[in-house]
C-alpha cells in the first residue's frame, strides 16, 4: 500500500522531534507512584503481622527487626510517593539577568534637583 501523503520537494524539511526525551505522562507517573506506595504498605502490614504472630517462636531480635521495619516503611513510602516528576533544568534559573543601563532624558522629579526649582 502506498501512502497518499507525499513530501513536496519544494518545501523546506521540518525539524523532527524525538519523543524519547518527552517526559512520562502525568497519569502514568501518578499510577506508578501509587502502585509503589501500596506495595510498600503491603510489605509493612506483612512485617507487622509476622512480628505479632511469631513473637514467641522466633528470636526476639528478629521480631524487633520486623517491628522496626513496620515503623520505618511508612516514612520511606511517603518519601518515594511524593518524589514526583523531577525538573530537567540544568542551571535552575528562570530568567536571564539583564543589566539596566543609564537612561535617557530627565529623571522626572526623581533624584537630586539641579537647583533651578527652589520650593522651600
Amino acid at each position: 500500500m502506498v501512502s497518499s501523503i507525499r513530501r513536496r520537494p519544494d518545501l523546506p524539511s521540518e525539524e523532527v522531534h524525538s519523543i524519547t526525551s518527552a517526559p512520562e505522562p502525568l497519569a502514568d507517573d501518578m499510577a506508578r507512584r501509587q502502585k509503589r506506595y501500596l506495595v510498600q504498605m503491603g510489605v509493612r502490614i506483612l512485617c507487622f503481622a509476622a512480628a505479632v504472630l511469631s513473637w514467641g517462636s522466633i528470636p526476639m531480635w528478629a521480631s524487633l527487626l520486623l517491628i522496626v521495619a513496620a515503623v520505618v516503611l511508612p516514612y520511606s513510602a511517603v518519601l518515594f510517593a511524593n518524589a514526583g516528576r523531577e525538573r530537567r533544568d540544568s542551571d535552575g534559573t528562570f530568567m536571564t539577568p539583564r543589566e539596566i543601563g543609564p537612561g535617557s532624558g530627565s529623571a522626572g522629579g526623581i533624584g537630586p534637583s539641579d537647583g533651578s526649582d527652589d520650593r522651600r
